[in-house]
């Protein structure tokens, strides 16, 4: 929304800045600065050319052993995060990329939280996520039972995408 972002837009945007920034793994796209310029803010960031995973499906399964690969890349990736605190609370084929090589790379840390965070931000009854891909605790509302768990969920939803070709919940 740019000069129009609210205020929880603004912090939610320096949040998925400040929580992607420390992690650096191969297969989470990196921040590599943020800040402000000029009342605007910003984040540096890799560029991946290529495409998502709901691309990559565009309707159809993937070969298994392809989707297990994909899917072991991603859990390290995942886990990855978690030792360093950080929550994606958003995984879905349209947040996974597929580099020049193939590689898969995480990337929008936009719903993102710090493990353990009671700040606020997100409020009980405020459904985060996108439906077809949310934990049960996220589609209820119970941001309070949001965690490790829902990313692992996450992970669990992408696998079923990969290999039916289509969400687990439409």
């Amino acid at each position: 929304a740019g000069a129009y972002a609210s205020e929880a837009a603004l912090q939610r945007f320096r949040t998925e800045a400040a929580a992607a920034a420390g992690l650096q793994h191969p297969n989470i796209v990196e921040i590599h600065d943020y800040g402000e310029w000029q009342g605007q803010p910003y984040y540096v960031m890799d560029l991946i050319r290529g495409r998502n995973l709901a691309q990559l499906c565009d309707g159809r399964p993937v070969d298994a052993q392809r989707a297990a690969a994909i899917l072991r890349d991603l859990a390290d990736a995942v886990h990855h995060a978690h030792r360093q605190g950080v929550l994606h609370r958003d995984l879905k084929p349209s947040n996974v990329l597929l580099d020049e090589r193939d590689h898969v790379r995480i990337t929008d840390f936009g719903l993102a939280r710090r493990l353990g965070d009671d700040s606020g931000m997100t409020q009980t009854g405020q459904v985060l996520g996108s439906p077809g891909y949310a934990s049960p605790e996220q589609a209820g509302g119970r941001g309070d039972a949001v965690g490790v768990r829902s990313d692992v969920y996450g992970l669990g939803a992408i696998l079923y995408h990969l290999i039916t070709g289509r969400a687990p919940f439409s």
